[in-house]
C-alpha cells in the first residue's frame, strides 16, 4: 500500500458541510463491499444526510474516524494475488 495515496484521507480532519459529507461517503462507499459492516460504521454519517441540519457531534466524529481508519487499512487497499 502506498501511504502517499491515502494520506489525504488519513489527514482529513473534519467535515464542515453537507457537500463534504456527500463527497466523503461517496468515496468510502466505493469500498463498502470490502469492509465488514460498512453500513453500521457509516450509519451516523448517513443520518446527517436525512436531516435538514448538519449537526457534527462526538458520535459523528467517532463514526468518521472509524470509517476513515478502516478505508485506509492495507487489507482493503491491497490488490489480489491471482497466482
Amino acid at each position: 500500500m502506498d501511504k502517499s495515496k491515502v494520506q489525504v484521507t488519513m489527514f482529513w480532519l473534519k467535515l464542515v458541510n453537507l457537500k463534504q459529507l456527500k463527497r466523503f461517503l461517496g468515496m468510502t462507499s466505493y469500498y463498502r463491499e470490502f469492509i465488514k459492516e460498512y453500513a453500521t460504521l457509516a450509519s451516523s454519517l448517513s443520518d446527517l444526510l436525512k436531516k435538514k441540519n448538519f449537526n457534527w457531534n462526538a458520535k459523528t466524529k467517532k463514526a468518521f474516524d472509524e470509517v476513515k481508519a478502516v478505508v485506509t487499512q492495507a487489507p482493503v487497499l491491497t490488490l489480489p494475488d491471482f497466482s
